[in-house]
């Protein structure tokens, strides 16, 4: 075929045209992957715990401008039934009932501004979900019928039904994340089978996840994980024993219950297992590693796990004030970056894994982060008391306007009442004017450690530390 000029440059101007749409096309999102990362928003956990103003939370889509991020699980829908018989959210600094409007009759914030941010992402190749509960959340049913009505609520609100008070407008969330720290957990099979039928009827994919402790099993979401199918659970490796720092000690690090879990319990044998980390030293009460090491345990666990399927961060806010460190964790994910890291043959409860670098001889080793001690008038940074947590000696909390310090380990017991438990430190001057909340706390009921045997490879001093566990509260901080 000959081609006149006109025609020929016709033809090219509308091949580079092809050309130039063609760059605009992401990769769709596959949950069957091995390298996604997850990246929870919503509550400014940076900002809220002290950080300076420029990194403070921005909207959804500025998270959503490269490939780093493919899963935002929003967070909370922290209450089910509210004003009106109608759920709430709080999105801290973006969207809540404290600075935006609500729809009538309801608390139900409207964040509708939010769609066309969302979609954008959406766009980008990336699925946007919402996570519900919360450790301060009000989440639960009293009986079948509600469960599954509220399944059709969340359907109407969030995913692909109708409603006159849609929070999000038109943008169409691609699933539904539980963080369920409290409570009772019955009748939340009702809740998910429900959803997972209207999800099925629904004209796209959608996806149905599960943010666990990583103690097994889990004391709130446990028995729901078990009968119900889940599409990814976010297990939390940090605020516990069995957390990231303590990689190296095969009594206390169990990613391989989880896939046990994974192949052998789970309705959906096809479920994938996330590493859930905190993004920064300040995420978390404990568990942060830096990104050489997570990688590190990332890739190691891969190899060894066919049901791995990436790593979970909380949260953005903190991931970009730390030199990106979610940019960084995809990396050795995708395989750009590599590292090797080999657990000890022997039991540590305080030795962190140790990492060597590919191009260099050098190793580093990383421990856990330590706390900084808040003093009188100046507690920002401090989480307020709450009630369903556990706390320990030496932590701190904010009540009625007060810094408290633990005199020894508390559950349930005000600040300044008879028990003695806490001891007043002043009054606040800074807080940050902000009220802040805990969240990801670790269920006090979970099942105590499985290596609670001593292990008799190990010497008796080592043996006689992995005899007696001590639990550690998860402090997965929600501001």
């Amino acid at each position: 075929m000959v081609l006149s000029r006109s025609s020929s440059a016709a033809f090219w101007l509308g091949l580079s045209g092809l050309v130039g749409d063609l760059t605009l096309v992401h990769a769709a999102f596959s949950n069957s992957a091995s390298d996604n990362l997850a990246v929870y928003w919503g509550q400014d956990s940076y900002g809220a715990a002290g950080g300076s103003s420029s990194g403070y939370q921005q909207p959804i889509s500025y998270y959503c401008q490269d490939d780093s991020i493919d899963v935002i699980p929003m967070a909370f829908m922290n209450v089910f039934f509210g004003e009106g018989g109608e759920p709430s959210l709080d999105l801290a600094n973006t969207c809540s009932t404290a600075n935006d409007p609500v729809f009538n009759g309801t608390q139900l914030p409207e964040c509708t501004f939010l769609a066309s941010d969302i979609e954008t992402c959406q766009n980008a190749g990336k699925i946007v979900t919402m996570s519900l509960g919360g450790a301060t959340g009000s989440a639960g049913f009293s009986n079948t019928s509600q469960a599954q009505e509220f399944a059709q609520t969340i359907w109407n609100l969030l995913l692909g039904g109708s409603s006159s008070i849609r929070p999000f407008g038109n943008a169409v969330l691609d699933g539904i994340d539980l963080d369920i720290e409290g409570g009772s957990s019955e009748y939340f099979t009702d809740f998910v089978s429900a959803l997972r039928s209207l999800m099925n009827s629904g004209s796209k994919t959608y996806y149905l996840t599960a943010a666990p402790q990583c103690p097994f099993p889990d004391a709130y979401i446990g028995s729901v994980i078990n009968a119900e199918s889940f599409d990814a659970i976010y297990v939390q490796f940090y605020n516990n024993y069995c957390g990231l720092t303590n990689y190296d000690n095969s009594n206390d690090w169990n990613f391989g219950t989880w896939d046990n879990w994974a192949k052998n319990t789970s309705p959906n044998p096809n479920v994938k297992v996330y590493i859930g980390a905190p993004a920064s030293s300040t995420a978390a009460g404990s568990g942060y590693v830096d990104a050489a090491t997570l990688g590190a345990i990332a890739q190691a666990t891969r190899q060894q796990y066919s049901s791995f399927g990436g790593v979970m961060l909380w949260d953005a806010s903190q991931a970009y004030a730390n030199n990106r460190y979610d940019a960084a964790i995809k990396g050795y994910l995708t395989g750009s970056s590599v590292t090797t890291v080999t657990p000890s043959s022997t039991a540590s409860t305080t030795a962190a894994p140790t990492t060597s670098s590919a191009t260099t001889t050098s190793a580093s080793t990383t421990s856990a982060s330590t706390t900084t001690t808040a003093s009188a008038g100046d507690c920002a940074g401090v989480a307020t008391w709450v009630a369903n947590v556990a706390y320990t000696g030496g932590d701190q909390v904010v009540y009625n306007g007060q810094l408290w310090t633990a005199n020894w380990w508390s559950y349930g017991d005000t600040p300044g009442g008879d028990s003695g438990d806490w001891a007043a430190d002043g009054t606040c001057s800074t807080t940050n004017g902000k009220v802040q909340y805990q969240s990801k706390e670790a269920p006090l009921t979970a099942t105590p450690k499985a290596g609670t045997v001593p292990n008799p490879s190990l010497s008796a001093a080592i043996a006689a530390k992995t005899a007696a566990v001590a639990r550690s509260n998860s402090r997965f901080f929600k501001f």
